[in-house]
């Protein structure tokens, strides 16, 4: 074998994977290029965010990749692994709601609340089985669609006290506290919040296959095992979910001030 041999062997092996490839980007690229066209078309704020955010969410997809086989057997590398899912979480829910110190210590309070309960409750009872594998593929999911029901109520609030700050600042004129007066706004806002989640719960199977139950049966377990996994997965995200915009809407209800309106 000469030295030009390996070479060529890698070459070959990389461009018949690129080649591969192709079919995949072609219809990731005609697919985003079209909803941003459809979004432009009707004029909508920021149209190309979500091709932006795909192309983030790829790179950010394949470097973690390239890692996960060195640490889904570790339980240091993956605690640490979901130490930073968890910051990254809070730091993007802060941003939608706001960006004080303040705030940051509350997301991550709501977050860590309904975060830890859910996956302490998990593990302890045996629904799942505690190994680095499962804390990190049940912790990624937990901590993704809990940071996605806190910025969905943080945000409902922010909006639903700021068009209604004259209720508000009626209920205050009357002596009422600033938590009684947007409480009834709060618990809308989590309300909404909730209603992807719930909805996506009830129509499982019917309307939707989850991405965990797909995962798992072509990962090589059966219906039955990865319906199983996919339940306590949509009992997590709901518990999860609440405890994290209940505690987090309790830390924003006194509001004395009309809220600054926040950029998307």
């Amino acid at each position: 074998m000469t030295l030009s041999e390996p070479w060529l062997a890698a070459w070959s092996t990389a461009w018949s994977t690129l080649l591969g490839l192709w079919p995949t980007l072609l219809g990731v690229v005609l697919l985003v290029v079209l909803a941003g066209l459809v979004l432009r078309g009707y004029r909508t704020q920021h149209p190309w965010a979500p091709a932006f955010a795909l192309l983030r969410g790829t790179l950010q997809l394949a470097a973690i990749s390239l890692v996960l086989s060195g640490i889904i057997t570790n339980p240091l590398w993956v605690g640490v692994g979901l130490v930073v899912m968890f910051t990254a979480a809070v730091v993007t829910v802060t941003r939608r709601i706001g960006t004080s110190r303040q705030h940051v210590a509350w997301v991550a309070a709501a977050m860590g609340a309904g975060v830890g309960a859910t996956l302490t409750i998990v593990f302890t009872t045996g629904a799942i089985e505690f190994s680095p594998r499962y804390v990190l593929a049940i912790g990624g999911i937990i901590i993704g669609n809990a940071m996605s029901i806190a910025t969905l109520s943080g945000r409902r609030f922010r909006e639903g006290v700021s068009e209604h700050w004259d209720e508000v600042e009626g209920w205050l004129a009357l002596g009422a506290r600033p938590r009684q007066a947007t409480r009834e706004l709060a618990r809308r806002a989590v309300y909404f919040a909730m209603i992807p989640s719930t909805d996506q719960t009830k129509t499982t199977g019917l309307v939707t296959l989850p991405g965990a139950f797909v995962g798992a049966i072509f990962g090589g377990a059966s219906p039955l095992e990865a319906g199983r996994f996919q339940i306590v997965v949509l009992a997590g995200i709901l518990c999860a979910g609440s405890i994290a915009a209940v505690t987090l809407l309790h830390l924003l209800a006194p509001v004395r001030h009309k809220p600054v309106a926040q950029m998307a």
